[in-house]
């Protein structure tokens, strides 16, 4: 009987534990859920939510760009669909990924990337939001080589429920100027 207990109580609590964490990802919802008590800007990136193949191309030190890469891109809720991480597998053995959160009270997304070239110990974070129904666009702040003071911006654009583009691009303070230095194309093969 002493044995029994334990289990018998640890089988009572399981349901409440289970209801508890109900938007994590799980065998039924690998991706996880939008918890409907989160603001409703977490949904912004619910068409990425999912598997895509992708395709990288970066800049190289001359200036062109390198062949592209074939990559995987996953995305999934956390924290129980309150905010979304996602993460790259790229055939280089350099992987990276961000923790997404949307801040109510400033009305903007902080997102913060880390990868497997370098762990830091202050992870760098972008900030912004959704453009517009199939924009959003992230900046931090960025000097260029040549002392200019200016943003690196990401945008991803043309987002559906079955394909989205992603660009990091370095502009000067007003935006006038452009430099990109990565950009993505993705298909969505897992939702």
């Amino acid at each position: 009987m002493k044995t029994l207990l334990p289990s018998l109580v640890l089988l009572c609590f399981a349901p409440l534990a289970n209801a508890q964490y109900e938007y994590e990802a799980s065998s039924s919802n690998p991706f996880g859920l939008l918890n409907p008590e989160a603001p409703a800007e977490v949904a912004d990136f619910a068409p990425l939510i999912g598997e895509s193949d992708c395709l990288s191309e970066s800049r190289n030190q001359d200036g062109s760009w390198a062949e592209p890469m074939p990559m995987i891109w996953r995305w999934k809720y956390i924290m129980n669909g309150l905010a979304v991480q996602d993460e790259t597998l790229k055939p280089d053995g350099i992987h990276s990924g961000s923790i997404r959160q949307f801040n109510a009270d400033s009305a903007a997304w902080y997102v913060h990337y880390y990868t497997s070239g370098s762990a830091t110990p202050i992870l760098p974070a972008w900030e912004g939001g959704k453009t517009d129904d199939q924009t959003i666009t992230l900046y931090r702040e960025q000097t260029a080589p040549n002392g200019m003071d200016g943003f690196f911006k990401i945008n991803f654009t043309d987002i559906t429920y079955h394909s989205f583009n992603w660009l990091g691009e370095w502009v000067n303070v007003d935006e006038s100027f452009s430099y990109p230095t990565w950009k993505i194309s993705c298909t969505k093969k897992k939702s």
